[in-house]
């Protein structure tokens, strides 16, 4: 019972999540000098695991991180650490950090020690349940863009989410569920854990910049393009999203989600519109695709 709130994978121990700490002088405390990438595990398997675990290492390639543990390393932890918690629909967070520094206050980056952990929880759903039922309120930010992708590269999951948080808060002013934000030169980025779709003319349509390449955003377009939807990945002028017939936002911790409002303003009449009822539909089909998915390795050791 002591994993029943979910259990971690640290310093090649397995421990209750609990008991999962970083250091006080640990860059990814004190710089936010990480890197984590999560991945769903759904009626007992992994969803898309290896596509998963290969953003996770380009991510760190991208940071120039390196921990001890290899791929192989790092997928046993996985199961191992959702084995022993005994979810069977769980949020799983893969980490890699910077490390402390080997002489203290020293300001090279190459004289930290890497180090990679992991943990699970019960399975997450970025927007509640009852919201996404009924349907969204996004409201986009007027008082902060999203970081610039010259600054802090989106495709590598990060932890700086200064611009989420006070746009949350601006959000929960407004009476919203969550916010959305653009970029400096106006165009539609992301919203805090959730990429964003709209529905225009037939046509889907996705930001291309200042936003995550998200596994669930490219579960998505597969669909679209299993059902024959015509697909648009480009940049996207705030005043040409708001535009859309419908608009949904898509994330692993959940899935798709139909949005109802942006700001002040109703679509489909308040509810859930049919291409993204068909692509909400068709996403939960395929996390049921043998191909997709990893059974959770319940015998695996956990010494």
């Amino acid at each position: 019972m002591k994993f029943h709130q979910g259990a971690a994978w640290q310093r090649g121990r397995l421990i209750p999540v609990g008991e999962a700490s970083i250091g006080v002088t640990d860059w990814g405390l004190t710089h936010s000098d990480i890197t984590y990438d999560v991945v769903m595990v759904i009626d007992d398997a992994f969803f898309r695991l290896e596509d998963h675990l290969d953003r996770f290492e380009a991510s760190m390639a991208a940071l120039r991180l390196k921990p001890a543990e290899d791929r192989e390393a790092i997928r046993g932890a996985l199961h191992t650490i959702v084995a022993a918690s005994g979810l069977t629909w769980s949020y799983v967070s893969m980490v890699c950090s910077r490390g402390a520094p080997e002489i203290p206050g020293i300001r090279d980056p190459r004289l930290c020690g890497n180090h990679f952990f992991a943990w699970c929880v019960p399975y997450v759903n970025v927007i509640p349940k009852d919201v996404a039922t009924r349907g969204a309120h996004l409201w986009v930010a007027k008082s902060v863009r999203r970081i610039g992708e010259d600054a802090v590269n989106p495709r590598v999951k990060n932890y700086h989410w200064g611009d989420f948080t006070a746009g949350l808060f601006e959000a929960y002013d407004q009476g919203a569920d969550t916010v959305l934000l653009t970029a400096a030169d106006g165009t539609v980025a992301e919203g805090p854990g959730f990429n964003v779709f709209a529905v225009k003319e037939g046509k889907l349509v996705t930001p291309a910049r200042n936003c995550l390449e998200g596994i669930t955003r490219m579960t998505v377009l597969e669909a679209a393009a299993e059902a024959g939807i015509m697909v648009e990945i480009r940049d996207v002028p705030l005043d040409d999203f708001l535009e859309a017939h419908e608009i949904f936002t898509a994330t692993s911790g959940g899935g798709p989600v139909p949005v109802v409002r942006v700001d002040d303003r109703i679509y489909g009449n308040g509810v859930e519109g049919p291409v993204t009822k068909q692509l909400r539909e068709a996403y939960w089909a395929m996390t049921a695709r043998p191909t997709l998915r990893t059974p959770v390795q319940r015998k695996t050791d956990l010494r």
